[in-house]
């Protein structure tokens, strides 16, 4: 008599692995995606099923931007202030860049959850831990932020992935005329001629930047001796 083996049990359905089914769907086809019945398909359930975990598509997208939040890295309040703004920054793009529906969603809920709240208290406390005032790490976190923010999104819409010889071979496909537009012609000129070009390194260029205009800032916000004394 032929036996059979048991059937495979599926993994208990929980809010966790709703949420992650939520971020491969996003992953796929956007956050225009991300439904009910979608994440059911994904988990291989019944919609009716999601239910006991999530109470309706806003908390599921209130639990997938507070599940994005927490894959960034986030440094100790007593960490020194610019290597920890540094490995944020990072973390936040490659996160961000993995998921490029994240912006739009993180910064569309109208309640912010634990997550981002503790997230957005750390970078601040770091920031102030270091002697930081409330106003200047402020400004730092916004524009920090908004670099990373813009940089990821634009390295998103690229017509090309970055590495591997494609700037150069994008260059030289779209190169303008020089009569034209004599800057343009002559500035990929001398960055090609200069070796190998990748536009992701202008990421860790233009936060050293900015990074640096904070650490001007902080150093003269600082008493002096005479002021002190």
């Amino acid at each position: 008599m032929r036996k059979y083996g048991a059937m495979p049990t599926r993994p208990p359905l929980t809010a966790n692995r709703v949420i992650e089914a939520a971020s491969a769907v996003a992953d796929r086809g956007g956050l225009s995606a991300v439904s009910m019945r979608h994440v059911a398909t994904e988990l291989g359930v019944e919609a009716m099923s999601l239910y006991h975990h999530v109470a309706d598509k806003e908390a599921l997208l209130d639990g997938l931007a507070d599940w994005i939040v927490e894959q960034i890295a986030l440094p100790d309040v007593t960490d020194p202030w610019r290597a920890a703004m540094t490995a944020r920054a990072k973390s936040a793009r490659s996160v961000l860049s993995a998921h490029p529906w994240a912006i739009s969603l993180i910064e569309s809920r109208p309640m912010p959850g634990t997550p981002l709240l503790r997230h957005h208290d750390r970078i601040v406390g770091c920031l102030m831990e270091s002697g930081f005032s409330a106003a200047l790490a402020t400004h730092a976190f916004a524009t920090i932020d908004a670099f990373v923010y813009g940089f990821t999104l634009s390295e998103a819409s690229l017509p090309f992935t970055p590495g591997d010889g494609a700037e150069e071979a994008f260059a030289s496909n779209v190169a303008p005329p020089a009569d034209q537009f004599p800057h343009l012609f002559r500035a990929l000129g001398e960055l090609m001629d200069a070796g190998p070009y990748s536009y992701g390194e202008e990421f860790d260029y233009g936060l050293e930047l900015i990074l640096d205009g904070f650490a001007g800032r902080f150093a003269a916000s600082q008493p002096t001796e005479s002021s002190s004394s």
